[in-house]
């Protein structure tokens, strides 16, 4: 089975053991198979866009753990971040992210030129 269905599996098995639900609450919950999330969890799953759609909604995953698992990062400086960045209006967001970016290559620029 390809890499990407050991990713959907890992996170809707981290995500449902978050919530203490089985997998038929968490089927029953998204309107799907009991299989079908047996089948996720065991890496066997290729599911249709609504299923996944329903899944990821119900079990409240970030979808960067399955399409982009090398950059989710669990710390506490970053899960302030999202929590900062979740609480902003798309006014004060829009604001935000040309400092980030300048505030990001500065702190880069300078570890390259420390390394270097």
């Amino acid at each position: 089975m390809p890499e990407y269905s050991e990713y959907l599996g890992e996170a809707v098995r981290a995500a449902r053991s978050k919530t203490t639900l089985t997998q038929a609450q968490v089927a029953e919950k998204a309107g799907i198979d009991n299989r079908t999330v047996l089948n996720i969890e065991n890496n066997k799953g290729n599911p249709k866009l609504e299923v996944l759609y329903s899944l990821v909604r119900t079990l409240k995953i970030d979808p960067t753990e399955i399409f982009y698992p090398e950059v989710h990062r669990d710390t506490p400086s970053l899960n302030q971040l999202r929590i900062l960045i979740e609480e902003c209006s798309e006014e004060e967001a829009a604001t935000i992210i040309p400092v980030l970016e300048s505030v990001l290559n500065a702190l880069r620029d300078k570890n390259a030129i420390s390394i270097g």
